[in-house]
């Protein structure tokens, strides 16, 4: 990797303390000098970032990068692919969820994940969204009506599907099928929800909305999300990090990373001179 992408470490020092102790309490999520690796493969190199609490951050960058890596490594969801390992530290507030969390699930009730491509269950409406409060244990038929409606609501979805609860919800479009997955994430009250390019397959309509709805999520939970759409990152998100290579090329606030990168290699990608 070119030497000049230390140069921004001298912008990243105020978002970035050294020292885990020193992290100041705006941080949700900490990471320190992340390398993964599939097979013999080094997917990322040394990242890292903080994660401001209440704020969206997006991750952009060219296919293959490894922004979509980064992100699965929040939730331990990399964990799932036979053959992978990492090093480094991830930490959730002041807990490291890789040495200090035996239960995965314990971390995806935290830390939950919306992906690229819609995947309700085939089953009721009701029932998908009632699905993580079922798996960790929760059958008081109330609350998880109330936890139900709540997290459709939540979602922008809840008028549209209000009297079709126990139809399928296969029956629903694709932009609605979306929310109805973030209105799924939502109903075990995570803290941090990742986002894998929720809207790159909806309609501009469909997509506008689930921008409404992050923009609205926000004031409750801390997002981070993958995204190709340079416009999309510039409109919804707080912060932005360049990845390229494997490695975390830039990271600042969005504004500032859109009109003045510090690296050419930032300004060529958001401008499309490659990618």
């Amino acid at each position: 990797m070119p030497k000049e992408t230390n140069k921004v470490e001298l912008r990243m020092a105020e978002n970035m303390p050294p020292d885990f102790p020193s992290v100041p309490q705006r941080f949700k999520m900490t990471v320190r000098n992340l390398n993964f690796f599939y097979g013999n493969s080094q997917a990322l190199h040394d990242v890292s970032l903080n994660i401001e609490k209440h704020k969206v951050t997006a991750l952009i960058g060219p296919s293959g990068c490894g922004k979509s890596t980064f992100l699965r490594t929040l939730n331990r969801m990399n964990e799932t692919i036979p053959g992978t390992r990492m090093d480094g530290t991830v930490r959730l507030d002041d807990i490291d969820i890789y040495k200090d969390v035996k239960d995965v699930s314990t971390i995806r009730t935290r830390v939950g994940m919306v992906f690229q491509k819609s995947n309700p269950f085939p089953q009721p409406i009701f029932d998908n969204v009632a699905y993580g409060l079922r798996v960790n244990g929760i059958r008081n038929h109330q609350i998880v009506e109330e936890a139900v409606e709540d997290a459709l609501r939540r979602a922008y979805l809840w008028e549209e599907v209000k009297d079709k609860l126990r139809h399928s919800a296969y029956l629903l479009s694709g932009g609605q099928q979306q929310r109805l997955c973030i209105a799924r994430a939502l109903a075990v009250r995570p803290e941090v929800l990742l986002m894998d390019e929720p809207a790159s397959a909806l309609d501009p309509l469909s997509t506008s909305k689930i921008e409404d709805l992050i923009a609205e999520l926000k004031n409750n939970y801390t997002i981070v999300i993958v995204t190709h759409n340079m416009q999309q990152a510039a409109r919804i998100s707080d912060f932005t990090a360049f990845f390229y290579e494997g490695y975390m090329v830039e990271f600042g606030e969005t504004k500032t990373i859109f009109t003045k990168p510090s690296l050419k290699k930032t300004e060529d990608y958001i401008t499309g001179r490659f990618g």
